[in-house]
């Protein structure tokens, strides 16, 4: 069985290779020479894929690998006779027809793919020598000189089957493109980068400027440009100004048209002042003019000793020229109403102040400081003691720590038992009459000592008494536990001092004198600040590093003395270096306190275990911590000083939001207020016009209104 349908197989086999060979080989007749080259007629109707690649690869004496998804069937006639490298391309042609393509490996083998397939195999990278030709993948470096490549690669890719075998992306350090696809597509994209790859006309040109200064001439050229859509005009059309401020030039690079309109301009800016003196006044947007009054006169003092000092050892001529100009007055007032200055000056000298000014007068960048301060306090004490009394033989008395006195008890209670009085005698003044015996009531006893003593009683006490014996067995724990925690946000101007207090101010006496007879004292009283103190000065160094001069204080009032009160205090003075946004630790400012006294019989109190019974212990540990964390944000913009603004708003809002859905203890219904949403569009109120507007009746005019009004 197996044998026959082997047999059956081979004549399947041998009658399509018979039938391939008489539609795509002609055989050379006997008188033709051997070495004549082979020509092949290719004719397929509704043949199957993998056996035209069969028979192709059979005529071509190639080994051929197919990709399992390579199916389908052709349809393909050539009325030529084609030679065995128009055959191979020929065959490359009809793949590529039906999306597959040809990879060719280094040993020869071919092997048969989708195009998507194919830009992720081992294709060869060619060069210019070599470019490939057809529909052979290829893979292409090309170097891009004078355009950008990041805005050329879009271009070259609607000319390319991005979804096929074609790929196209650019890598911006190098300025390259790099290109896959078949060799035609992409030797056509190559030809496309030549013809735009041209260099513009990038020369140079140098205005020397007489009357104005060139920086000045230059940010007002480049305000022009910006208003005018500087970002929707190719790079090329935008000129390159540059001042340079030892000569007083104008350097301007870019295209020709572009360059003659700047220069153009420049030179009817670059005119002699047309007013009748050498006095402007220049408003300032950020710097306070009183504080730059002095810089500025520095400067002009040493600008003017400087082209003295130059021309004192120039020609006669020189000097002559430096004795006139000596005496040229400069005046440089503020005016702090309109935060401004009013400069007289000549036009060299009023040049250089107005380029010292011009940089003087620039936005800050301010720092934003985030702070979290916590002081946690931990208090713990136990006393414990036993006091006993015997009528006859005495008895243990401790005072230490929370314990009360047992003879205060015992004074306390002797007291507030009643008196009884005895009875009282009424004689009679009738004669026969016996005298008569009237009982007195009881006096009751004074509760006030003990109320005194059992007022200061701090936890548990236990007595008991026994015929002449008594005792008091006295416990308590104490435990106290405080957090204080405060988070200041402070923005501040760079190199400006920022303070922070959250506390209260306490009056302490500083001195006293008595008058006559010591009556009438004076004191003299100080209030001191007391509770969270934070002061901070940013400085912004280069970069990202923000140094920061940091004074911190935490105090509180700790008790009263036999003289005034005492203040605790936990201070932190230093300068740290930290990069934008990161956050500082300080603290460890730990003070731990702890006390152990004992009260006890001598002897008694040592016996073990019954020596209890003569002593009371009294136990206290206190311990506080103090930690500060900071953190210091650069912010540059004017905008994002609303983006934190409204993250913190939100966040208050979004407390609001909880604490309203979780409600109020014994008052479910009480709504709590909350913020409003955040609104970044601020409203004007309207001017009077608008308001009259409004407010007059339909079909009346502004004139008939005000006389109804009058």
């Amino acid at each position: 069985m197996k044998s026959l349908q082997l047999s059956f197989l081979s004549r399947r086999t041998l009658a399509s290779l018979l039938v391939a060979a008489s539609l795509a080989v002609i055989v050379p007749s006997a008188s033709v020479v051997a070495d004549e080259p082979v020509m092949y007629s290719p004719n397929f109707k509704g043949t199957d894929i993998n056996e035209f690649i069969n028979i192709v690869g059979m005529n071509l004496k190639k080994t051929i690998i197919v990709d399992p998804q390579v199916r389908g069937r052709i349809n393909v006639r050539s009325y030529e006779m084609l030679n065995e490298q128009q055959y191979y391309q020929f065959f490359l042609n009809v793949l590529e027809v039906y999306s597959f393509a040809v990879v060719e490996m280094e040993n020869g083998i071919l092997k048969v793919v989708r195009n998507k397939d194919a830009k992720t195999s081992n294709i060869p990278v060619v060069s210019d020598e070599y470019p490939g030709q057809g529909d052979e993948m290829v893979t292409r470096v090309v170097q891009v000189r004078n355009v950008s490549v990041r805005e050329l690669a879009p271009l070259l890719r609607q000319f390319s089957n991005q979804a096929g075998g074609g790929h196209v992306v650019h890598y911006d350090p190098s300025n390259v493109i790099m290109m896959t696809g078949p060799a035609a597509v992409v030797n056509r994209l190559v030809d496309i980068i030549q013809r735009v790859d041209k260099a513009g006309d990038q020369e140079l040109e140098i205005v020397k400027l007489e009357y104005a200064s060139a920086p000045e001439i230059v940010r007002i050229l480049e305000s022009i440009y910006k208003s005018q859509g500087r970002g929707d005009q190719p790079d090329f059309l935008v000129p390159r100004i540059v001042a340079d401020e030892r000569t007083n030039s104008v350097i301007v690079s870019g295209e020709i048209q572009a360059r003659q309109r700047v220069i153009e301009l420049a030179k009817r800016l670059d005119s002699e002042l047309k007013t009748s003196g050498n006095t402007r006044v220049f408003y300032l947007k950020y710097a306070k003019a009183e504080e730059l009054v002095p810089v500025l006169k520095g400067v002009s003092e040493s600008i003017v000793a400087e082209v003295q000092g130059g021309q004192s050892t120039a020609s006669p001529s020189g000097a002559r020229r430096a004795s006139g100009g000596s005496s040229r007055a400069i005046s440089i007032d503020a005016h702090n109403d309109s935060n401004s200055l009013v400069i007289t000056a000549q036009p060299d000298m009023m040049r250089s102040l107005e380029e010292v000014l011009r940089k003087l007068d620039i936005r800050r960048a301010q720092v934003l400081v985030e702070a979290i301060i916590v002081e946690v306090f931990e208090g713990d004490g136990t006393d414990l003691g036993v006091q006993w009394l015997n009528k006859n033989f005495g008895g243990t008395n401790f005072n230490s720590g929370n314990t009360i006195p047992l003879m205060n008890v015992a004074g306390a209670a002797l007291s507030a038992r009643p008196t009884k009085n005895p009875p009282r005698v009424e004689q009679s003044t009738i004669p026969g009459v016996p005298s008569t015996t009237v009982p007195v009531p009881d006096t009751e006893g004074d509760y006030s000592a003990a109320a005194q003593v059992l007022g200061s009683l701090n936890g548990a006490m236990l007595g008991f008494i026994s015929g002449d014996w008594g005792a008091i067995l006295q416990a308590v724990r104490t435990s106290s536990n405080s957090n204080v925690l405060s988070t200041p946000h402070i923005t501040t101007m760079d190199n400006q001092e920022a303070f922070f207090l959250v506390g209260q101010e306490v009056p302490v006496i500083t001195g006293s004198t008595t008058g006559a007879n010591n009556t009438n004292p004076f004191q003299q009283v100080n209030r001191q600040e007391v509770g969270i103190k934070l002061k901070v000065t940013p400085q912004i160094n280069e970069g990202n590093a923000v140094q920061l001069t940091i004074e911190q204080e935490v105090s509180s009032i700790g008790g009263a003395t036999a003289v005034d009160i005492t203040i605790n205090k936990r201070e932190i003075k230093t300068t740290v270096m930290a990069d934008d946004g990161a956050t500082v630790v300080l603290g460890g400012l730990i003070d731990e306190d702890v006390q152990e006294s004992e009260s006890k019989i001598p002897l008694l109190g040592d016996i073990p275990f019954l020596g209890h019974l003569f002593k009371t212990t009294s136990v206290t540990k206190q311990k506080r911590n103090l930690m500060v964390f900071i953190k210091a944000t650069i912010v540059r913009e004017g905008s994002a000083i609303s983006g934190i603004s409204k993250e913190k708003y939100n966040y208050i809002r979004a407390e609001q939001l909880k604490r309203d859905e979780e409600g109020i203890r014994l008052m479910p219904n009480t709504k709590q207020v909350i913020l409003p949403e955040w609104n970044d569009a601020l409203e004007l109120p309207p001017t009077f016009d608008e308001y009259m507007q409004k407010q007059q009746p339909e079909g009346l005019s502004a004139t008939e209104s005000k006389g109804l009004q009058d």
